[in-house]
């Protein structure tokens, strides 16, 4: 590594201002700054030095990601194995086939994304930031595995561009990207991303091409009254299956036992509030209890049990990696555990009560990414009229 900086060192100079390649300079200090520490720090004592940068935060949740992505391309080969009725499979053949399955798409939002933030980036003379190394991973994971990846370059392009860079880039951006995505996918092709159709199996195989099914939140909200989710071979999901993830779905959200290692990472690094997490799963939790003592055949989603509803679908998903993106969330304390319980609370509303959209979590975080400045303005106006009755009654 030393041996590649120094010929990396020894180039720079073109890249800066008055060298042959100046124009070039965000892209080259994009990656410079993605294989080595900046080597440039602030010299005023006015500013706090930390080891931890945008960077380093960035590649942490990356790391924290890896258990749902690795277990979503096992799972991605399972639900094929199983759709063909051939599951007898080891392990790595299965891994082996959900990550081919799963590949195209990660290159796709990767290239379409970071391509066009180098292009705004060297437009504007800015540094490349790093914030689209998660947003990158984030979108295919929340996608099913069958979405064509021109939709999905599309999708990409249209969050990057009018949910991000009109707004400034990374760090001014009020809705999360991810999310944006799925969301122009799921309003422009809704057959693909509405949970009636989730393709599992791809590839050439003698028995079948490809299989579509729904999710199980899909076919409750389907169902005639009856309350019963099934697997890939319609056998009845037990709560163990929904935890472990073992039933088709966007392939990187469904382990719930994933998603906790994951946060376990995200909350020993200190990168993830604890507040929304929590006030997340306490809103879901009511909620789901609410619906279930009022559940009725007319909105089956309803008679599942709460911690049910916390395991089935994006809702554990969203509210670890989604809800707690610490530039569309809360700043306040307080704010943090209202946004967090809302969250989860709308989530599990919209997912019991419009049969049309099954999966609540993404409508619920985006709808609470836009009141989030709101609810902070709000408590720390609370706060300031509290501190001045105070002071008001001191001085009387």
């Amino acid at each position: 590594m030393k041996g590649l900086k120094k010929k990396i060192d020894s180039v720079k100079p073109q890249f800066e201002k008055g060298g042959k390649f100046e124009k070039l300079h965000s892209v080259f200090d994009g990656f410079y700054t993605f294989l080595f520490t900046p080597n440039e720090t602030s010299s005023s004592g006015v500013h706090i030095h930390d080891a931890n940068d945008s960077k380093r935060t960035m590649i942490m949740v990356v790391i924290a990601l890896l258990p749902c992505c690795l277990f979503g391309m096992w799972n991605v080969g399972l639900q094929h194995a199983l759709a063909t009725g051939d599951p007898d499979h080891s392990v790595f053949h299965l891994f082996f086939y959900g990550f081919l399955a799963v590949l195209p798409q990660i290159l796709t939002a990767y290239i379409v994304g970071l391509g066009i933030e180098f292009f705004v980036a060297q437009v504007r003379g800015h540094e490349i930031q790093e914030g689209f190394l998660v947003s990158g991973i984030l979108i295919p994971m929340i996608c099913p595995v069958s979405t064509p990846c021109w939709m999905l370059a599309v999708a990409v392009a249209f969050a990057v561009v009018f949910a991000k860079e009109v707004f400034g880039g990374t760090g001014y951006n009020f809705l999360n990207v991810a999310l944006v995505t799925r969301a122009f996918l799921f309003f422009a092709y809704p057959s693909k991303m509405s949970g009636d159709n989730v393709f599992v199996s791809v590839g050439d195989t003698s028995v079948i091409d490809g299989y579509s099914g729904a999710t199980p939140l899909g076919q409750l909200a389907s169902s005639d009254g009856a309350a019963l989710a099934t697997g890939i071979t319609g056998n009845p999901l037990s709560l163990s299956d929904m935890f472990l993830g073992l039933y088709p779905g966007s392939w990187g959200e469904t382990s719930t036992l994933c998603i906790l290692i994951g946060l376990a990472i995200l909350l020993i690094t200190g990168i993830a509030s604890w507040r929304i997490v929590f006030s997340g799963a306490v809103g879901g939790f009511l909620m789901a209890l609410l619906a279930n003592h009022f559940a009725t055949p007319l909105y089956p989603v309803t008679y599942l049990a709460p911690i049910e509803q916390l395991c089935l679908g994006g809702f554990a998903f969203a509210i670890v990696f989604m809800a707690t993106d610490p530039v569309t969330a809360c700043r306040t304390n307080t704010g943090k555990y209202i946004y967090g319980f809302l969250i989860g609370a709308m989530a599990i509303v919209i997912r019991c009560y419009n049969t049309g959209y099954p999966e609540g979590a993404m409508l619920a975080v985006l709808l609470m990414n836009c009141f989030a400045s709101l609810i902070d303005y709000c408590v720390v106006n609370a706060n300031i009229n509290r501190r001045m009755k105070r002071l008001i009654v001191k001085n009387q």
